[in-house]
């Protein structure tokens, strides 16, 4: 293998890729009823016929991935022979922990253990029992299959890219499967399926983020949260990190990643120690055993389908989606690392941060939601994306709090609308690892306004229904790609010639 016929830059993936994503932002503008109506349908047709292939694909990438770190390929390296890893351990780790910490963990963190709470998929409502069976779910999805799917896309990334000097390519990953033809336009529509996956998943995320800035102005400062709001949050984020990337300030991004991950641990410690820290231990050390305990159970279970569509599903569908952003990320920094390193390092490092924040926030919100008489119930139902502003009302020093909790969310924005940008551009560049600053600002305005349609389409909250429903429609064939890609990885490993 080599990378020969892929030097020469091929801008078929660029073109097609936007104009039909162009397309279908004229096509929300002018007739958004319409685009909201084939969505719909889409999803409903995807969730209920389709449902159980979700759940099966993310329970076969789980056994594939342990699979293969446990079995004699564990020891094969992601790069050459003699290659050895660019990052310390400790720098490996703490990229890894940062890439665990994002806009949806920050916005999910006390909203879906609440709303799981007032609205269990089984079992009585507002219990005790509704409460454990909230948090085995939040650690359910937010614990080790997210980091499953993306293990699969970086190993395979990894493996092509270092290991046989193929492109940083999706399409990369199928040369066992139809050689040379992922130079063709096999290998081109795969990577134009990546940047689907990827601009929808991501604009989930930015959508999600957006609209929490926005119901947090309001929270705080009586600002309305309308769909114009949001849409100006979202423009003005686009404007500010697309002329950061223009001008070359890379400090800035710099700057923006630490916010992130100083105010992440701060918080972290403040709600830990002011929102109860032995109610927190208590529940953290009994949501562990539940999530273990119904590992398996829970990954194949299909008991409230309507249920499965809004959250489950969604989940897995949007893991799908940001497996070639995320998949791009943890591969280039594990070269030199072996299989089974990069595949215990990538499912349980950052999967056991994220369990460790979903105990503090949902263990605090729980806590203050009873010494508070239902305040946080309360604000949940009348709007989940206040859910973080309601906790932390309940907590000292509010006046404070809530304004650097709107900083860590925007810090949060620019770090992925940076890094989804950067994505987006090796992805329609034929894998250049520097891809051009102006291909990269393109991709940025792009995603600003693809969010913005989708807002506006939705209107307030309901947006961010549609937001999922376009996440679960553009994840299912990068779900099916994902599934081929397995055996291209199961097959190319079979043809390493090993020691002993």
């Amino acid at each position: 293998m080599n990378n020969g016929k892929g030097s020469t830059p091929n801008r078929t993936v660029l073109y097609v890729s936007s104009v039909i994503i162009l397309l279908f932002v004229i096509f929300g503008m002018f007739v958004p009823k319409e685009m909201g109506k084939v969505a719909n349908a889409v999803f409903a047709f995807l969730t209920t016929d389709f449902g159980w292939l979700y759940l099966l694909a993310v329970a076969f990438f789980t056994v594939f991935v342990y699979g293969i770190a446990f079995s004699r390929f564990g020891q094969i390296k992601l790069g050459k022979d003699n290659d050895q890893p660019e990052f310390s351990n400790f720098q490996w780790f703490s990229m890894l922990f940062g890439g665990g910490m994002g806009i949806g963990l920050v916005f999910w963190s006390v909203a879906e253990p609440m709303m799981d709470y007032l609205a269990p998929p089984m079992g009585t409502a507002a219990t005790p029992e509704a409460m454990r069976t909230a948090m085995r779910i939040v650690f359910f999805h937010w614990g080790i299959h997210p980091w499953v799917i993306f293990a699969i896309c970086g190993l395979a990334l990894a493996y092509f890219q270092f290991r046989k000097d193929l492109p940083f390519l999706v399409s990369s990953a199928f040369y066992p499967l139809i050689g040379d033809r992922i130079y063709g336009p096999i290998g081109k529509a795969i990577d134009i399926l990546s940047v689907f996956a990827t601009v929808f998943g991501v604009a989930t995320s930015l959508g999600l983020g957006s609209s929490q800035i926005a119901t947090g102005m309001q929270y705080i400062w009586g600002i309305k949260a309308t769909p114009g709001t949001i849409s100006i949050v979202i423009a003005v984020m686009t404007i500010l990190f697309t002329l950061a990337t223009i001008s070359g300030l890379h400090k800035a991004m710099q700057i923006a990643a630490n916010i992130k991950v100083w105010l992440s641990i701060a918080f972290m410690v403040f709600i830990f120690l002011f929102g109860g820290t032995v109610l927190i231990l208590n529940n953290f050390t009994d949501s562990l055993g539940a999530y273990l305990q119904n590992f398996i159970g829970q990954t194949l279970w299909m008991g409230n389908i309507d249920w499965l569509k809004g959250w489950t599903v969604f989940y897995w569908a949007w893991w799908i989606a940001w497996a070639p952003f995320v998949g791009q990320f943890i591969a280039r920094v594990s070269k030199g690392r072996t299989i089974r390193q990069f595949v215990l390092a990538v499912t349980l490092l950052p999967s056991g941060f994220s369990l460790i924040w979903l105990a503090i926030y949902g263990g605090a919100g729980f806590n203050l939601n009873k010494i508070a008489n239902g305040a946080i119930q309360a604000a949940v139902k009348a709007d989940y994306t206040t859910a973080l502003f309601a906790t932390l009302q309940q907590m000292p020093m509010y006046a404070l709090t809530a304004p650097l909790a709107i900083i860590l969310i925007v810090a949060c924005f620019v770090a992925a609308a940076d890094s989804a940008t950067y994505v987006l551009a090796m992805l329609t560049s034929n894998g250049n690892m520097n891809p051009d600053k102006k291909l990269r600002s393109f991709w940025g305005i792009i995603q600003g306004a693809f969010t913005i349609i989708l807002i506006l389409v939705g209107g307030g909250t309901a947006a961010l229904s549609v937001l999922q429903t376009v996440s679960i429609v553009a994840a299912f064939p990068f779900m099916l790609i994902m599934l081929a890609m397995s055996y291209s990885i199961y097959k190319v490993l079979h043809q390493e010639k090993l020691p002993g």
